[in-house]
C-alpha cells in the first residue's frame, strides 16, 4: 500500500491510499483541437463529420451522420486546406478501429502510426 503523496507511475499523480481512480486521465499523447471536414468509410456504410480533436493515437469525430459498431474499422479521409490554391487538396487517411461513441460521434484509436498521421496532427496543432 502506498502512503498519501507518493507518486503514481502510470499518470505521476498522486492520489490518498495511492489508488488511481476511474475519472483519472488515461490518454496517452495530447489532443489538438480541430474542426475539419472529414468523409469515413467502415464497411458498407460511409458517412461525414466533423475532425473535432486529433492525437498521435487516436481522433474524434463529432458531428458524425452515421456511428460505426464500437470495435469496427473505420478509414477516415480529412480534408485540408491546401497552402497553393491552385495545386488540388488530397486528403490525409486514418485508419483505426472505434473504440467509444460520443454524444454525437465516434473515437478512434489508429491501427498503426504512419508520417501521414504524424504530419496531419503536426499541422493541426501549428495552425
Amino acid at each position: 500500500m502506498r502512503r498519501p503523496g507518493s507518486d503514481d507511475e502510470s499518470t505521476g499523480c498522486w492520489f490518498l491510499g495511492g489508488a488511481v481512480p476511474a475519472f483519472a486521465e488515461k490518454r496517452r499523447h495530447d489532443r489538438v483541437t480541430t474542426a475539419l471536414n472529414a468523409h469515413y468509410s467502415s464497411g458498407p456504410e460511409e458517412g461525414i463529420g466533423v475532425l473535432a480533436n486529433i492525437s498521435y493515437s487516436g481522433a474524434l469525430i463529432e458531428d458524425s451522420s452515421v456511428r460505426p459498431s464500437v470495435g469496427s474499422r473505420v478509414r477516415i479521409y480529412v480534408f485540408v486546406e491546401p497552402v497553393d490554391p491552385i495545386a488540388p487538396a488530397s486528403p490525409y487517411q486514418l485508419v483505426g478501429r472505434v473504440v467509444r461513441h460520443s454524444s454525437s460521434g465516434f473515437a478512434i484509436e489508429y491501427e498503426d502510426t504512419d508520417p501521414e498521421m504524424r504530419q496531419l496532427v503536426d499541422e493541426a496543432a501549428a495552425s
